[in-house]
């Protein structure tokens, strides 16, 4: 994947493939790879691509994106017909477009959401709709009737409710599509999965999104994105990030055609979010994050709250890399008449009228919001003080069992009023009077941790050392959020890590962090409190501390520079000997993911593998490790003896079981490290 070349739209590249001959689709890979190399030149909205010496081939964006087959032209011969069309855009990066059925349109007119967090969708389905659910309207006449019926008439309860809303013909057939597209790809892996598997997800996905499935849509568009870095062995790919999205298109595919109602919404999703009025508000900075997406977009999210400790959001995302990330905290933000930028406002304050909310909290920029600079306060002062006195075991486990929530997933206000202040004061009041935070409930930000927490050393893992913090009796892992060199995560934790050398061991600090999965308490890192000075943070993701920023050397008279030079000590905490080997079944899930089936049709160690998941008590587990080797190995043959295809729906069922089951046991195995209530079932 080229990021020299404008986003293409998913229709444009599936029609540019399905238009070629059998034999120009067997060599659509080498000229993939031949486009990669060549030099590209920009003029204006039209980009330049030198296929030879001779030859120049022309991307047309007006809007910065590539929306039409015929945006793309090539000046060889044999065009419009060549392989050069279907290459180049096979090699450009995927176009997020905005959905054609999107209930409401959002007032300002940005990108779709990324930062978001699309919630998991592990979750089983409801028997019953959530009680928040917005109530039906009767018509007038209806109601009428109602009202003059007499009392002693035996009307049947529920008799006119009704039916629940089930998925369409069209999105049934979009569903089977993606679910056919999704196998084929688990089928060969991400070293099989060339252009033309991946053209063919791609027109899944345009379906999906013309009937109506813009969550779908995404996640197979996400998938694309993950094999494409897969296949050009793009330092950011992660094996995991591919596993998901994989999992969620297969998971997508298999529950949209017997859903129903609000189940049926959150799984069809939303692009664009619905903004209501929120009065006037008088917001607090907390923190500012870089935003970097897998699908081409880059930027800052502010984070602020209210008196109440509700969270919102002002984001400023676009298409760009790193280096837009690290240059839009600079930018003034876009709410009113405020020349404050991101940086300063994470710091700052602001006094809102006429705002406008989605229900992530998510703040609008339209005609009518005014916005003006106002105080800020530290974050031991209230009301952001409220958001560390929640006890961690509550954080995480809202934080998992938001991730579960398969309804909210759409992204709706329940009862139109969701998102008012006074109705969230009013939830979260608990019994001594005060007003506990409830920006997490239904809104973006469920997953943020704050954390009070004291450096006590390092660990080094396969993606580099983490800090290792104690969080009320517990041995948390701090993680950098991005590895980006344009971005001083790394470096930033690089010069915490000193503190737990010579430079203060033992300094305790305010954090807030974002939640990571894992059996043991792990988190990233987002913001700190400056160790010298505990009224002020620092951003790690966009501000760059200084050795002066730390405390000094505790020894009198010692060379500061020769002290500063030794790293700190790392420690590697011992691994308890009971652990659930749950590894042994992601691993043959990843392997999946990565070479196809056929690498779990190799003889092996499967048998072992299982009977340890059952010494262990995980017998469901052995059980689908065993299902998933047998549905890999199985091949029919004819009356001849030829072997027919493979049964790549059996494997696909089989591989989703085996990674929907990790996924739940993963979240399991983090409430349990964390002292956390389970996310599961029965928490619900």
């Amino acid at each position: 994947m080229s990021p020299l070349l404008p986003p293409v739209d998913p229709s444009v590249t599936a029609q540019l493939v399905a238009a070629l001959t059998p034999r120009l689709r067997k060599r659509l890979d080498a000229g993939v790879a031949k486009l990669a190399g060549r030099p590209v030149a920009r003029d204006g909205d039209i980009v330049r691509l030198a296929v030879d010496d001779d030859t120049d081939l022309e991307l047309h964006a007006p809007d910065g994106v590539v929306t039409t087959a015929e945006s793309i032209r090539c000046g060889c011969l044999l065009a419009p017909d060549c392989l050069h069309r279907a290459a180049a855009a096979s090699a450009a990066p995927v176009a997020e477009m905005p959905d054609p059925v999107a209930e409401m349109p959002d007032p300002v007119a940005e990108i779709p959401d990324p930062v978001a967090g699309e919630p998991s969708l592990t979750e089983a389905p409801r028997t019953a709709p959530p009680t928040s659910a917005p109530a039906t309207t009767l018509p007038a006449t209806a109601a009428s009737a109602a009202d003059d019926a007499p009392a002693g008439d035996d009307v049947p309860a529920g008799a006119d409710d009704p039916a629940p809303e089930s998925a369409t013909p069209a999105q049934r057939t979009a569903a089977a599509a993606l679910h056919d597209a999704a196998a084929a790809v688990l089928e060969a892996g991400a070293d099989g999965a060339g252009a033309v598997l991946q053209a063919e997800l791609l027109r899944a996905a345009h379906t999906a999104r013309l009937a109506g499935l813009p969550r779908a849509a995404g996640r197979a568009v996400a998938a694309v994105t993950a094999l494409r870095a897969a296949r050009d062995a793009d330092p950011a790919h992660r094996l995991g990030d591919l596993t998901t999205a994989l999992r969620d298109v297969l998971l997508l595919a298999h529950r949209l055609p017997e859903a129903t109602g609000p189940e049926l919404a959150g799984l069809r999703g939303r692009v664009r979010q619905p903004y209501t009025p929120d009065g006037s508000l008088r917001l607090y900075g907390l923190f500012a994050e870089p935003v970097l997406t897998s699908t081409g977009y880059a930027g800052t999210v502010t984070w602020t709250a209210d008196a109440a400790g509700r969270l919102y959001t002002v984001p400023d995302v676009a298409p760009g890399g790193a280096e837009r990330a690290a240059g839009s905290a600079d930018r003034a933000v876009r709410i009113g008449d405020t020349s404050l930028t991101h940086r300063e406002l994470s710091r700052a304050g602001l006094a809102v009228s006429g705002a406008t909310v989605s229900p992530t909290g998510r703040l609008g920029a339209g005609a009518g919001v005014r916005a003006v600079r106002a105080p800020g306060v530290p974050w031991r002062a209230e009301p952001l003080d409220r958001l560390w006195t929640v006890p961690v075991a509550e954080q995480i486990a809202r934080a998992l069992a938001g991730d579960l929530d398969v309804p909210k997933a759409k992204d709706t206000d329940s009862g139109g009023d969701a998102g008012t202040a006074s109705e969230a004061g009013q939830a979260g009041e608990a019994g001594d009077g005060t007003n506990q935070p409830t920006a997490q409930d239904g809104r973006d930000g469920r997953d943020l941790l704050f954390l009070d927490v004291t450096l006590i050393g390092t660990v080094r893992e396969a993606a580099g050392e983490c800090l290792l913090a104690d969080c009320d009796g517990l041995t948390v892992r701090l993680a950098a959020a991005h590895d980006a060199p344009a971005l001083p995560d790394r470096e930033n934790l690089r010069l915490l890590a000193l503190l737990a050398h010579g430079r203060g061991p033992g300094t305790r600090l305010r954090v807030v962090a974002r939640l990571t999965p894992a059996p043991l308490p792990r988190a990233v890192l987002l913001a700190a409190s400056r160790p010298t000075d505990p009224d002020a943070h620092v951003d790690l993701g966009l501000d760059r501390l200084r050795r002066a920023d730390l405390p000094p050397e505790p020894t009198a008279g010692t060379s500061g520079d020769a002290d500063d030079a030794r790293p700190a000590p790392t420690v590697q905490p011992a691994t308890a000997p009971g652990e659930a080997p749950v590894h042994l079944l992601r691993r043959r899930v990843h392997q999946a993911a990565s070479g196809g089936r056929r690498v779990l049709a190799f003889p092996g160690s499967k048998e072992s593998e299982a009977a340890r998941l059952r010494q262990y008590g995980l017998g469901t587990a052995g059980e689908l490790l065993t299902a998933l080797h047998a549905s890999a190995a199985e091949r029919a043959r004819d009356p001849f003896g030829r072997l027919l295809p493979a049964d790549t729906g059996r494997f696909a069922t089989a591989w989703l079981g085996a990674a929907v089951y990790t996924e739940e046991v993963d979240r399991a195995l983090c409430a349990a490290a964390w002292g956390a209530s389970s996310p599961g079932l029965d928490s619900r």
